[in-house]
C-alpha cells in the first residue's frame, strides 16, 4: 500500500474482520491505548465488526483526560496573573478545572492564547519581554520533544520570561500499572503507533513477559487497527506473549534517537499523577535541574494546589478500562460537550466523546 485512502478500503477492513473471526475461539478483553484509535474504532464502527467475542477496553491514552485536575487549576492561576501571557494549545481551554476553565479565564480580560506549536510560545516571548508567557506543555511522548526544543530554544536565546507548565505522561509505566492492578482484565493491548515512532517499543518486551499479554503496535486507520487486531488474537490463541509491530511504515524497534536525544537531554523520568488513576512511578517526564529556570508551577509558587473530582465524574474508572462511558450517569445529561463534567468528554481523543459523537444512539 502507497496511499491512505488504501488503508481506508472497505473490502481489506471486511477481508481482516473475517479472517479475526475464523481465527478467535475465546472470549478476549483487548485495550487500545490511544484514544485517537478509540475514536477511529467508533467512527468506522469497527467495534460493529469485530467478533463478538472480543470485548474492547478503552485505556488511558487521551493526554487531555489524563492531566491531573490540580495542573488545570494551576494553569487556571497561573493564567488569571496580571502581566501572563498564557499559551496552550486549543484542547485544553476547554478542560473544567475546579470551577471553570481557561476559556472562562480567556472571557475575563486575560490573556490566554492557542498556539500550534510550543514554539510558537517562545516567539511569543520574545516579542513580549515585559510579559511572563508560560507554555502549558501537556502529553505523551509523542509532544515531548517539541516541548524539550522549545526550551532549549528559550535557553540559547537567554529567555528569561518563558517557561513552561509540564504534566507530560509516559505510556510503558501506565501499562505496567494497569496489568499489575488487582482487577485488572485486559488479556492484550494495541499501542499507539505515534507514540512508537518516537520512542519505539523496546521497552515493551519486558512488560508483555512479565505478565504474559502481547501487544501489537498499530495505527489509526481501518485496515490499520483492523490488521492490528488479526496480529494480536492470533498471538493470544497461540499464547505468544510478545510485541508486534504491525505499523512498519511508520514505526521502528528504536524509534526516532535524534527525537529521543532532545527529550532527555531537557527531562528526566519521574513519578507522575493521572488524573482520574493517581501516582504511577516513573510515569512522567519533568525537567532536568539543569533547566528547572524554565518550571513554571515553580516560578508562579503553585506547586501545592491540591483538588479533588467531582463526585458524579467515572471518568477515572473510564480511564483505567473498568467502565465505558455508557456506564455513567451523567453521561448525555448532565455531562455534553457543551457543559463536560471531565475531560474524557472534551478532548477530540477522549472515550465519552467518542461516545457522545458516535454511538448515542
Amino acid at each position: 500500500m502507497k496511499y491512505m485512502d488504501e488503508y481506508r478500503d472497505e473490502k481489506s477492513a471486511r477481508d481482516y474482520a473475517q479472517l479475526i473471526g475464523q481465527i478467535v475461539k475465546q472470549k478476549w478483553n483487548i485495550m487500545e491505548v490511544c484514544g485517537g484509535q478509540t475514536h477511529s474504532i467508533m467512527k468506522f464502527g469497527i467495534d460493529q465488526l469485530l467478533p463478538p467475542e472480543i470485548n474492547l477496553v478503552h485505556g488511558p491514552g487521551c493526554p487531555v483526560c489524563v492531566t491531573p485536575l490540580e495542573m488545570i487549576d494551576k494553569a487556571l492561576h497561573i493564567a488569571s496573573q496580571p502581566n501572563v501571557i498564557f499559551t496552550s494549545f486549543g484542547d485544553m481551554l476547554r478542560v473544567p478545572g475546579s470551577r471553570n476553565d481557561l476559556f472562562s479565564v480567556k472571557a475575563s480580560g486575560h490573556d490566554v492564547r492557542i498556539v500550534y506549536s510550543p514554539l510558537d510560545a517562545v516567539g511569543i516571548a520574545k516579542k513580549n519581554p515585559d510579559k511572563q508567557v508560560v507554555f502549558f506543555a501537556i502529553g505523551f511522548e509523542t509532544t515531548v520533544p517539541a516541548n524539550a526544543m522549545a526550551v532549549l530554544h528559550a535557553d540559547k536565546m537567554g529567555l528569561e520570561n518563558f517557561s513552561v507548565l509540564v504534566s507530560q505522561v509516559r505510556v510503558p509505566p501506565a501499562m505496567d500499572a494497569i496489568l499489575s492492578s488487582g482487577d485488572n482484565i485486559i488479556d492484550g493491548f494495541l499501542a499507539a503507533g505515534h507514540v512508537n515512532a518516537v520512542m519505539g517499543y523496546h521497552e515493551y518486551f519486558t512488560i508483555a513477559e512479565k505478565y504474559s499479554t502481547p501487544m501489537v503496535v498499530t495505527g489509526f486507520e481501518p485496515v490499520d487497527i483492523l490488521r492490528g487486531f488479526y496480529f494480536l488474537i492470533r498471538m493470544l490463541e497461540e499464547k505468544e506473549y510478545s510485541v508486534r509491530n504491525a505499523y512498519e511504515r511508520v514505526v521502528t524497534r528504536e524509534g526516532n534517537p535524534g527525537a529521543q536525544k532532545a527529550i532527555y537531554e531537557v527531562f528526566e523520568n519521574g513519578d507522575q499523577k493521572w488524573r482520574g488513576i493517581g501516582n504511577i512511578p516513573q510515569s512522567g517526564l519533568v525537567l532536568r535541574d539543569k533547566y528547572q529556570k524554565y518550571d513554571a508551577s515553580l516560578r508562579f509558587f503553585v506547586q501545592d494546589i491540591r483538588t479533588q473530582e467531582p463526585e458524579i465524574c467515572i471518568a477515572g474508572e473510564i480511564l483505567k478500562g473498568n467502565k465505558k462511558p455508557f456506564d455513567c450517569p451523567a453521561f448525555g445529561k448532565e455531562c455534553v460537550p457543551e457543559n463536560p463534567l471531565g475531560a474524557t468528554m472534551v478532548s477530540s481523543e477522549g472515550a465519552c466523546a467518542a461516545y457522545y459523537k458516535y454511538r448515542r444512539s
